[in-house]
């Protein structure tokens, strides 16, 4: 089996290249390729998803790949009447619209097998929404959205789609993210029910039960692991 991981060098997206590439085919996209040949993965796409992403999209219908996962994300913190044109652009291009264009590059194969596997990490903020950080939310809340249609459009095919809502993730991403915010590592941590950030493996290892024949019934489900951020304080 062929799986393909987006933003495979870090955090999140390193968690499940090395989860899955205990089982599987792993290829990796991310935009450094020092990092991506770091990995030894089967193979690589060197590919900013805020640009032009046909090279990634070619990749993608050569190497007719069973599984798409697609982690990499942007997140930018501040008010919407302080967001300039090109933030804008460049969120939604990463967070929604590259994940668009990756699956149906992939898809027509999937079909033509007549089985497949699409994993979107979204975010908790897609579920409950973030104060200044609408554009990251709003965009991982689209993930939801696709993720149920195609969920429907695909399942003649035996093709799942679900998305994963990590919560606070130990990772760069998330540490940037408080050091950008007006908020205490502390002071986030007691908003947490469990009182703990979660760690990038618990999510890898919810990837690899959805790409499983044991989750074949499980499709354009939207799952939060979050330690409880999700149900309140």
């Amino acid at each position: 089996m062929k799986v393909l991981v987006t933003g495979a060098t870090r955090g999140i997206g390193k968690a499940i290249f090395e989860e899955l590439s205990k089982d599987y085919e792993v290829y990796a996209t991310a935009r450094n390729e020092e990092l991506l040949k770091s990995l030894k993965a089967n193979g690589y796409c060197v590919c900013d998803l805020a640009g032009d992403i046909t090279k990634l999209c070619d990749f993608i219908k050569e190497n007719k790949f069973d599984i798409i996962v697609n982690n990499a994300g942007e997140y930018i913190y501040g008010a919407i009447d302080e967001m300039k044109g090109e933030q804008i652009k460049s969120i939604f291009e990463t967070n929604l619209i590259a994940p668009v264009k990756i699956i149906s590059s992939a898809v027509p194969y999937m079909k033509e097998k007549k089985w497949g596997r699409v994993v979107n990490i979204g975010s908790i903020s897609g579920v409950m929404g973030e104060a200044y950080a609408s554009l990251y939310s709003s965009s991982k809340s689209g993930l939801i959205g696709l993720t149920k249609a195609l969920a429907l459009e695909l399942a003649e095919y035996n093709i799942t789609v679900n998305t994963i809502n990590p919560g606070w993730v130990d990772t760069e991403l998330g540490n940037k993210s408080i050091e950008d915010s007006e908020f205490s590592k502390e002071e986030i941590m007691d908003t947490v029910p469990q009182r703990r950030f979660v760690q990038p493996v618990e999510i890898a290892k919810m990837v690899r039960y959805l790409i499983s024949e044991d989750a074949k019934g499980v499709t354009g489900q939207s799952i939060n692991i979050c330690a409880g951020l999700s149900v309140g304080i």
